[in-house]
């Protein structure tokens, strides 16, 4: 019971950090990386579609995005959705291909970056503890309802606690990275 407990913990916690990735992914830095226009949403025949799922999005040198279109006439409304997405980013047409030059950052936009990326990581924190006091929850009730021991409960929430305190461990060093990657010049 203690293990499921422990395993489901686990797995919600890796959750959390994949989802701390994903966040800090969408967070630019100076480099080009695809993922940065992952949330840029295009008008495709009337709906909304991700720009990832009408277009090729491919690093064309370290500061440099192309954008090949699968369909010619879609070349203005990616590059209107570039545009409208608060990215910061000014695409420009070179025939069917667009390019997405990434400006380079300023100290002040750096720093704004690095207070996202905390908050960020502030939340998963927050997220992981939250998981250790639902795990603590059901442990303890386990022990109200006499299914284990008191030695049971202590040893489940070290375990519990441990578990917690490798993830919150693995976010700061995380947090640290992405700090490091977009303080550089």
């Amino acid at each position: 019971m203690i293990n499921d407990i422990k395993k489901q913990s686990e797995q919600k916690m890796k959750k959390s950090m994949e989802a701390l990735g994903h966040a800090f992914a969408k967070i630019r830095t100076g480099r080009a990386n695809p993922a940065i226009l992952e949330s840029v949403m295009v008008s495709y025949y009337g709906t909304d579609t991700p720009l990832t799922q009408i277009a090729n999005v491919v690093v064309e040198d370290a500061r440099t995005l192309s954008v090949t279109p699968w369909e010619k006439n879609m070349v203005p409304q990616i590059e209107k959705a570039i545009l409208k997405s608060d990215l910061g980013l000014n695409p420009s047409t070179a025939g069917t291909v667009i390019r997405v030059p990434m400006p380079a950052l300023t100290e002040e936009t750096r720093k704004e970056l690095v207070k996202t990326a905390r908050g960020e990581a502030e939340n998963t924190r927050v997220a992981i503890r939250n998981l250790r006091r639902d795990a603590n929850a059901d442990i303890k009730t386990l022990l109200k309802d006499k299914e284990i021991s008191e030695d049971e409960e202590k040893r489940g929430l070290d375990d519990i606690q441990k578990l917690t305190d490798k993830y919150i461990a693995e976010v700061d060093r995380v947090l640290a990275e992405k700090e490091k990657d977009l303080m550089a010049v």
